[in-house]
């Protein structure tokens, strides 16, 4: 009887300490013209992002091939928030569909394991060579991981 009420203890601990974030999707933030914020996230297994419509024309989704293998991918409708729950540890790379050539990306780091980040960073000089401003914006994003 003690294992079973200690397993029900741990796995709805477990379902409580997961959190919801919100990533904003802005016109312009604190780094510029066509931004998330936070750009850079940090959460952990289980977590939740709502990225949410602050400005109108965003969306949030995930790059193709800049999330870690077997997760699943997200596409926003424009102008919508979506929240997306992350359950695989890794780098996910995103941007708003409409303005990846401003450089509207962004990066979550979810959990410890950084096992996709060499090909993070391969797809992601691909990426930016379709920039046209802020060059370097994913790249300051990858480095501060």
């Amino acid at each position: 009887m003690k294992k079973i009420l200690l397993s029900i203890c741990m796995a709805t601990n477990m379902f409580v300490q997961s959190e919801t974030y919100e990533v904003k999707m802005l016109n312009q933030g604190t780094e510029g013209y066509m931004v998330f914020e936070p750009a850079v996230l940090k959460i952990l297994p289980g977590d939740s992002v709502t990225f949410v419509a602050t400005d109108a024309a965003h969306n949030s989704e995930s790059i193709v091939g800049m999330i870690p293998e077997g997760a699943k991918s997200w596409s926003g409708q424009l102008s919508k928030d979506i929240t997306v729950t992350f359950d695989l540890e890794g780098i996910y790379a995103y941007q708003c569909t409409p303005h990846a050539m401003m450089a509207m990306v962004g990066i979550i780091e979810v959990g410890t394991n950084k096992n996709n980040l060499e090909k993070i960073k391969s797809v992601a000089s691909k990426t930016k060579s379709v920039f046209v401003m802020n060059q370097d914006r994913l790249d300051t994003y990858i480095s501060s991981l």
